[in-house]
């Protein structure tokens, strides 16, 4: 938009003849967006929360700094109005999946719900390994000498000397707790089993379920 020229002069501004209405709608039609914005001239609210001198003033300020409209702005404001009605669909954040656990546990005795290991921490087990069928293939309970105590026995947490389905299980349990473990395929030795046969000659079959009876002596 070209310059443009003053209609009113300011005896015309301060007169009764001319309403506040006028004043802003001249201002909203001929001023730049931004001194509309920084002047607080746009919107419906405008002619409440200004007063008459105060549009008369900017009115005059406006031919001061020449801000008026320039070409292709009325059409620039359209375009960023008609943007700013879409909804612009933000991508949903790809939910992180929690891996469902592996394992079953059933608690024979409860612990003292203080004392939980941590990864990095030993922690000493009273523990029997079963195979699907019930045949043991560990233990330091079962087959102690009549008369002795049984040993527990130390286990480290997080570092891969025990399977993930121990491993996970026992970050749930504290001290003096009992449970009765039964262990996936997946979280146990999986599709390849564990081929090396123990004293007994037994040997963990590929894709074999576990059960496990676990008690936490105390963590070390």
């Amino acid at each position: 938009m070209a310059d443009i020229t003053r209609q009113w002069t300011d005896e015309q501004l301060d007169s009764d003849a001319l309403s506040k209405k006028d004043i802003l709608t001249f201002l909203q039609q001929n001023a730049s967006q931004q001194f509309q914005v920084d002047h607080k001239l746009k919107g419906k609210n405008a002619i409440k929360s200004k007063t008459k001198k105060q549009l008369g003033d900017d009115y005059i300020l406006m031919f001061e700094a020449k801000a008026f409209k320039t070409e292709g702005e009325e059409e620039l404001v359209a375009v960023t109005k008609a943007a700013e009605k879409l909804s612009i669909k933000k991508a949903p954040k790809e939910e992180q999946k929690v891996e469902e656990p592996k394992y079953t546990k059933k608690v024979l005795k409860k612990g003292d719900k203080k004392t939980y290991p941590q990864k990095g921490d030993s922690v000493e087990l009273f523990y029997t390994g079963k195979l699907a069928d019930g045949t043991i293939f560990e233990s330091n309970v079962v087959g102690v000498r009549k008369g002795k105590k049984p040993q527990a026995f130390p286990f480290k947490i997080g570092n891969g000397s025990l399977i993930r389905g121990l491993d996970e299980a026992l970050l749930t349990m504290s001290v003096g707790e009992k449970v009765e473990l039964v262990i996936e395929p997946e979280w146990a030795y999986g599709k390849n089993g564990y081929e090396r046969k123990n004293k007994e000659g037994i040997s963990i079959p590929p894709n074999e379920t576990l059960t496990f009876e676990l008690e936490i002596h105390r963590t070390c």
